[in-house]
């Protein structure tokens, strides 16, 4: 077996990480749990991988372990130093991929066939400057895949104790993409029951997501039926707990740059 590449840390400011390092921990255990969701939600990328995606954002490599039999290589990355150094450890066991530690945005550039990004966007400020480092660690016509929360009213305290700057529409999302330069593929909602349930969850009732009880119920029992309900419909619904967005990169890298700033 090859062992795993792995890439030491560059200079990365922690300080630019948003939200509180704990919280964002305990969240991700939280999510860990949901097979059924992530299953699903990783099915968005894999039509775009290519040969050798990137994922921005990595945190425990749950959607990593999904990608990753689907491709040649995979380059896994994360900001935080204690997820980063988790992250080679558990990647170890895995041939061709490396581990980077990543914070955007970054003037590194890359070749990779697609970047995917899963609930990271919303945590930048400068979200059209991440999108444009993105493209340059993607290939001409290559795709980057996002996901990121719907709606800025179910912003939570959840959302702010994680970091979160905003939540995303349909329109805004369309619009950060443009400004970066990108060619828009496709903007959708997914898990619609899922925006209600969070939305009562942490905006009303004030809880956050654990593990175990409540969520595991919500992943075992409901997203299977939402997720039928959402293919019957074209997975279209009309609203959503996510933004899912697909764009494609430019023939010539700079023109996103150019183009924002122009």
């Amino acid at each position: 077996m090859e062992a795993v590449r792995r890439e030491g840390a560059s200079a990365v400011d922690t300080d630019q990480i948003r939200g509180d390092r704990q919280t964002q921990h305990d969240v991700l255990e939280a999510l860990a749990e949901c097979a059924n969701h992530r299953r699903w939600f990783a099915g968005f990328a894999k039509p775009f991988l290519g040969e050798h995606p990137i994922e921005v954002g990595s945190g425990f490599g749950d959607y990593a372990r999904e990608w990753i039999p689907s491709v040649e290589k995979f380059t896994a990355t994360d900001p935080d130093p204690v997820l980063f150094a988790q992250l080679k450890k558990d990647m170890a066991g895995y041939p061709a991929v490396t581990v980077k530690q990543l914070l955007l945005p970054t003037q590194d550039r890359a070749d990779h066939s697609c970047l995917v990004c899963y609930n990271v966007l919303e945590h930048i400020e400068d979200h059209v400057g991440a999108l444009q480092s993105m493209a340059r660690l993607v290939r001409p016509d290559g795709y980057i895949v996002l996901v990121c929360p719907a709606f800025p009213f179910a912003m939570s305290p959840v959302d702010i104790a994680t970091g979160h700057v905003r939540r995303y529409t349909k329109r805004s999302m369309r619009k950060a993409l443009t400004d970066a330069g990108l060619h828009v593929v496709e903007v959708r909602y997914a898990n619609s029951l899922g925006l209600i349930c969070y939305y009562g969850f942490t905006s009303m009732l004030r809880r956050q997501p654990s593990t175990g009880g409540t969520i595991s119920f919500y992943d075992r029992l409901v997203v299977p039926v939402v997720r039928f309900a959402e293919r019957l419909i074209g997975n279209r619904p009309p609203f959503g707990q996510s933004v899912v967005a697909v764009a494609r990169v430019p023939e010539d890298p700079d023109v996103a740059d150019e183009t924002a700033a122009g």
